[in-house]
């Protein structure tokens, strides 16, 4: 198909009316086709808002769902149908409302990265960058379940002073961090600034000097006075970082900081997706029902 590809997806993508959502750990040459470019909240709320008739959803499976959740009218394409998130995975519906039976007058607070299933037995729904915000929205003597991420748990729980039933699950890659490989890279770029996804370990969190989502990171960057960076998330932000600040410098400490999934999307997949509009994540009327009350909660809280 040739270098032309990226013209006949524009093509494409005026004949559908479409709208291409891109996350920051896609590709660089699938951020690069992107209408829009962002993190989970953002892309939430990109795909609540947008007047397409079609959202190609350049993510992972529970991101597609969320915009069919809150699009239903809209057809929602994820380009690669095998691009899932193994956190969401490790959170299955019959097992968290096992806990919240166990817990009964808890308040269930879902990482937007769960399943469409589990949203729809969850209170409110959360982000990296607004965790703390929807935390804090809790009432003091209401206990809280935290589904599935127990790193970001665990740092939202410092934040706010409250204690969370924390669900055992982690993001394969920001797990993967370790502090020694922070501490060998601080070695090596002593006037760097650290800066850390809260998905990552504890370890690796205490070293930082800034804690933010994907586009809190980008925000950082930029407002900040220093020069260099040490990078602690999927290494697909840097493509954005280094465009927006061509004259400073990023760092990852590991060469693991790779999320598989992220990457599966590719602009073959994207073309295919739009000529033939599939293929489609879409959630029945009884999960979406259920499903976008936490969202909606969630969206809410400025």
């Amino acid at each position: 198909m040739g270098n032309n590809i990226v013209d006949k997806i524009y093509s494409l993508k005026q004949m559908r009316n479409a709208i291409i959502l891109s996350h920051f750990y896609e590709r660089p040459e699938i951020q690069d086709i992107g209408d829009f470019v962002g993190d989970s909240l953002e892309l939430s709320r990109k795909a609540a808002s947008t007047n397409a008739d079609v959202i190609v959803f350049c993510g992972v499976h529970f991101m597609a769902e969320t915009a069919s959740i809150l699009s239903p009218d809209k057809k929602v394409l994820l380009p690669n149908k095998s691009a899932g998130c193994p956190m969401a995975d490790m959170a299955a519906y019959e097992e968290v409302k096992k806990l919240k039976e166990r817990y009964p007058n808890a308040v269930v607070v879902s990482y937007i990265n769960t399943t469409a299933d589990v949203k729809t037995i969850s209170d409110i729904c959360c982000t990296s960058a607004n965790a703390v915000k929807v935390i804090n929205s809790i009432p003091l003597n209401k206990e809280i379940i935290f589904v599935p991420d127990k790193n970001l748990g665990n740092y939202v729980s410092k934040e706010t002073g409250r204690k969370l039933i924390l669900w055992q699950g982690y993001c394969n890659t920001h797990d993967r961090l370790t502090a020694e490989e922070v501490l060998l890279t601080k070695e090596r770029y002593p006037y760097a600034k650290v800066v850390a996804h809260p998905e990552c370990r504890e370890e690796v969190i205490q070293l930082a000097d800034g804690v933010f989502s994907t586009s809190g990171i980008i925000k950082y960057v930029g407002e900040s006075e220093a020069k260099e960076f040490i990078i602690c998330t999927e290494e697909g932000i840097i493509h954005q970082l280094e465009i927006r600040y061509p004259n400073k410098v990023f760092i990852l400490p590991s060469n693991k900081l790779i999320c598989p999934d992220m990457k599966k999307i590719t602009l073959e997949d994207v073309f295919y997706s739009l000529e033939n509009l599939r293929p489609e994540v879409k959630i029945s009327d009884e999960v979406r029902e259920k499903a976008i009350i936490p969202i909606k909660r969630m969206l809410d809280i400025k």
